[in-house]
């Protein structure tokens, strides 16, 4: 059987469903040209940060400590602290071009963004340094007494209009789940022209180091279990017929947990933690594995199987429904 690992995102030709998500793996030649020997069908290079770009030098970590705006963000603790906006922007823009010149995958930028201002037109310059795509990862924290719900979507749906005028390459959210109602903004920003979404970005975990009594925040990998939050979303959103090509990120550790986000309807899979806790080489056994699944089921392209799982049962009842609820509803009728 000729097994076809093909798929496709927000128009951009894959050779298989595997891309590596922005992180240190991909802030580095070196590393970018081994997940592509090992068969990574697009990179999403490391992220560049607003903050980088408009604070400048006066960007740097006070007394050596995060502050409050780069807490949530595991690549902001590597924030460039002492080049001027101008230096930081033309050496990502080199970055860009070093890679697409080095690279025969598509390449999508990165971008971390806290405003509509300023910034935007900054798109235009990656995409003319011969970026495919652009991912925008909002950072807009979820503790702003300051903003209420329907002003930070209403951010949202700014900063994507703002950028979708500035280039004409496709343009993917890496959204947060601190939402009041995902699908709620979801659906505006597919209205507003979303080429693509990435769900769900992955904050750091703080937690408390009992000897010094102080709040830690050293960097956590994923763990398998995680992969239940994209999938449920990806699932309810591809089971009321959104109009949006959807990747799964966070928790997607062994060619089963691939399996099962295109299951649910997925276009792809972004990966991290499970190479660095496997290395880079495991991206051939993934694909190994995906392939020898599709051959025991005798699929043998993706779009056999994609989103096949909710044919069997609507999306409302098998993600939707509150299942802890069920659980203890049967506990207690035993007694």
């Amino acid at each position: 059987m000729n097994i076809d690992l093909s798929t496709s995102y927000m128009g951009l030709k894959l050779k298989n469903p595997l891309i590596i998500s922005s992180s240190r793996i991909t802030g580095n030649l070196e590393t970018i040209k081994q997940c592509e020997s090992y068969g990574a069908s697009a990179i999403v290079l490391k992220s560049i940060f607003e903050e980088q770009m408009v604070l400048q030098s006066e960007a740097r970590l006070k007394n050596g400590k995060e502050s409050e705006a780069y807490y949530w963000f595991p690549e902001a603790k590597e924030v460039v602290v002492n080049l001027s906006k101008e230096e930081q922007l033309e050496k990502y823009i080199q970055f860009v071009k070093t890679v697409k010149e080095n690279t025969e995958i598509p390449v999508i930028s990165s971008i971390h963004c806290m405003s509509a201002e300023g910034w935007p037109k900054f798109a235009h310059e990656i995409e003319a340094a011969g970026a495919d795509a652009l991912e925008l990862n909002i950072s807009i924290f979820p503790f702003n007494n300051s903003m209420n719900s329907l002003q930070i979507e209403n951010l949202y749906v700014d900063i994507l209009k703002k950028v979708k005028k500035e280039v004409s390459i496709p343009v993917s959210i890496k959204l947060g789940h601190f939402f009041t109602n995902i699908c709620s903004i979801v659906s505006r920003l597919v209205e507003n022209g979303i080429d693509g979404l990435v769900l769900f970005n992955r904050y750091f975990r703080p937690d408390i180091d009992i000897d010094s009594l102080k709040v830690v925040a050293d960097e956590q990998f994923s763990s398998p279990d995680e992969a239940s939050l994209p999938l449920r979303w990806i699932a309810l959103m591809k089971g009321n017929h959104l109009n949006c090509d959807l990747v799964a990120s966070t928790g997607i550790h062994f060619y089963t947990g691939v399996v099962k986000q295109l299951l649910v309807g997925a276009q792809a899979v972004q990966l991290c933690s499970t190479l660095y806790q496997n290395g880079i080489p495991y991206i051939a056994e993934l694909l190994k594995g995906l392939k020898e699944w599709m051959q025991q089921h005798h699929f043998e392209k993706i779009d056999d199987f994609r989103g096949k799982s909710l044919d069997y049962q609507t999306a409302e009842a098998s993600f939707e429904r509150i299942q802890y609820m069920k659980r203890d509803f049967e506990r207690y009728n035993k007694y």
